[in-house]
């Protein structure tokens, strides 16, 4: 049994270790402190901590205004609403004059719990990406979520970290080396290639054993930062393996399946099946269940697998 980790309590963890590190980092949150777990910084540094309540939009603005004097704001509430309550304020405010803000987003996809579709941030990757010098990153575990904060408060421009709710199994140790903008290839192949993001990298794993014994040998590449996507990999692993799926908690308009496909087809066109939501809203239940009925359950990435393959 893997040992598992919530992403969003390894970001709590990390934010206040760089707290004493980085006396300019301001915490901001929007009314859900100990759900996105920055109340582990707002107990240590309360005077640098900002709760604006349910009002995201205005905490985007003074974000990007505490920006501008120099502070490294973080800006936290759920993707759904960092993406779309506040995306005008994020466009405008934070990513046209290109300012130092992170903000960092739990409950993405579909994996909320009861919340349901008001919180189900389905569509947050593919509005961020869109966003001229918004970077984009989608950590798969807990180790992988502390190495990247590291180096977001390294990397001076804004930032959407994007955190799941639920806590996954530990894929990564320390000695992981995260560069913004490099994917990670965690198993070798030469059939197909399962490029994943957040908590479809261990579902892709777990799919790559059970197509080895199938004699299907598949490779698995996390490819955590969405924008810039590591463009040579996505290359590399299209021309050694030929085929490619994608998998991804969030529609598969847009997200990871768009940004890989818009490099396939300008680049090196191979067969590619898309893992993730098709067009529709989800409902409250939980992850294994909505995955499973949503079409990017274990069985799914197996099927798309052996589809993709065909049309090689």
């Amino acid at each position: 049994m893997c040992e598992k980790k919530g992403c969003r309590d390894a970001y709590g963890e990390v934010l206040l270790e760089l707290g004493a590190e980085y006396p300019d980092i301001v915490v901001l949150d929007a009314d859900i402190s100990k759900s996105t777990k920055t109340d582990y910084f707002a107990n240590r540094y309360p005077e640098r901590a900002f709760d604006f309540g349910v009002a995201e939009a205005n905490m985007i603005g003074i974000a990007a205004g505490l920006a501008t004097v120099g502070k490294i704001p973080f800006a936290n509430t759920y993707a759904v609403f960092a993406s779309m309550r506040a995306c005008e304020q994020v466009r405008t405010s934070i990513a046209y004059p290109n300012l130092n803000v992170k903000i960092v987003a739990t409950h993405g996809g579909l994996d909320v719990g009861a919340d349901g579709v008001t919180h189900q941030a389905i569509e947050d990757i593919a509005i961020m990406r869109a966003i001229p010098n918004m970077t984009v990153i989608v950590p798969a575990d807990a180790v992988a979520t502390k190495k990247a904060v590291q180096a977001i408060v390294r990397h001076y421009g804004p930032v959407y970290l994007r955190l799941m709710r639920s806590s996954v199994p530990l894929i990564y140790n320390d000695s992981l080396s995260f560069k913004i903008g490099k994917a990670f290839t965690l198993q070798e192949g030469e059939d197909v290639t399962l490029m994943a993001i957040g908590i479809m990298v261990f579902k892709a794993l777990e799919a790559a054993r059970l197509l080895e014994n199938e004699g299907i040998k598949a490779r698995v590449m996390d490819i955590e930062t969405i924008k810039p996507l590591d463009i040579e990999a996505v290359l590399k692993s299209a021309s050694e393996t030929g085929a490619i799926v994608t998998l991804e908690d969030h529609s598969i308009m847009g997200g990871l399946g768009g940004a890989v496909a818009e490099v396939l087809v300008e680049n090196l066109p191979v067969p590619m099946e898309r893992i993730g939501v098709r067009d529709v809203f989800g409902e409250s239940g939980d992850s294994e269940s909505l995955h499973e009925k949503y079409g990017i359950g274990l069985s799914h990435i197996v099927q798309a697998a052996k589809k993709v393959i065909l049309r090689k």
